[in-house]
């Protein structure tokens, strides 16, 4: 049995990748990777040493993912990151896939993504129209609809926070979430992955703690000594205050000073989604298939001090 994971230089995909490793072993393994050369010379070494095979080989290169594919027998499909432009990259991923005779697809997918309640949100519709193909396609397939990140919350909003002065704004206002830890996320994408779980079904992948994002600005502030300033805002100035730190407010808008690969629309519809209880949602579906309880933010929190103790200034920098 050939497993592959696409995106494996990426900070989901690749926690995927080295679970893979531990469970099968990179002799049962095909690795795709955006950019070769912005995988680290030790891990390229590592997981060639272990018999993973690696390409180089994005959404984009139709060739580069059936040059890829070949042989390989279950397949995890990691979303990507292009609002707007992803649903065809993510068809090209699977025709590859299907082409190439790859039995089953896992696709990592989005909170709500075939719940009309949750259309609004700038990243649903990219997540709603995969799985609206994948179904179409008849081909086996399994969703693991992801929450928002834990970590994002951790890293991303207290960087954001520092450029700004430590108000840490948001849309959230005071509403819950139940928000997943990318470890958990990998968790229920590899259990996928390896057979477990259904065919044609989706798993909503929730944490298991319902938190507000005051919460975790408090806990930031307790664990790194900071005294970063929660402000819940309406949309419009949670724009204004993205903008000024370069956040453009469309995907289609200009990211050469973004610290992040975010739109505004992202970021604060996100938000807004806590802020009226979109996420605080009940979910046995992670203990279904990796018989594990989620991560709390609190038993994560550690793992993002790197953030506030090196003043990390952009995305590129986040581990």
């Amino acid at each position: 049995m050939r497993y592959i994971v696409t995106g494996a230089d990426g900070k989901l995909a690749g926690r995927v990748a080295e679970n893979m490793l531990k469970e099968v072993g990179g002799e049962n393994l095909t690795f795709t990777v955006w950019n070769m050369k912005f995988v680290p010379d030790e891990k390229l070494k590592r997981w060639k040493d272990a018999g993973v095979q690696v390409f180089e080989a994005n959404y984009d290169d139709t060739e580069a993912l059936n040059r890829a594919f070949k042989g390989g027998d279950r397949i995890y499909v990691v979303s990507g990151l292009q609002v707007g432009k992803r649903v065809q990259q993510h068809k090209n991923a699977i025709d590859a896939a299907i082409n190439q005779g790859v039995s089953h697809v896992t696709y990592s997918s989005g909170y709500g993504a075939t719940d009309p309640k949750y259309a609004h949100l700038d990243v649903t519709p990219d997540h709603t129209a995969t799985e609206v193909y994948l179904k179409e396609t008849g081909h086996p397939y399994t969703t693991v609809r992801n929450s928002l990140y834990i970590e994002n919350y951790l890293t991303m909003y207290p960087m954001l926070a520092m450029m700004a002065d430590n108000v840490w704004a948001s849309t959230a206002m005071e509403g819950r979430g139940a928000l997943i830890a990318k470890d958990d996320a990998a968790a229920a994408a590899t259990a996928s992955l390896l057979g477990k779980g259904e065919d044609y079904r989706g798993y909503n992948i929730y944490g298991g703690e319902s938190i507000s994002v005051r919460e975790l600005c408090e806990l930031v502030n307790e664990v790194s000594g900071m005294n970063l300033v929660y402000d819940p805002v309406d949309e419009e100035s949670y724009y204004q205050y993205l903008e000024k730190l370069h956040v453009p407010r469309h995907i289609t808008g200009d990211f050469s000073k973004s610290p992040v690969p975010f739109s505004g629309d992202d970021i604060v519809t996100n938000d807004a989604a806590i802020r009226d209880g979109l996420l605080d949602v009940v979910s046995p579906d992670f203990e279904l298939l990796t018989g594990q309880k989620q991560k709390t933010a609190r038993d994560i929190i550690h793992e993002s001090s790197y953030v506030w103790e090196e003043r990390i200034n952009n995305w590129s920098g986040m581990r």
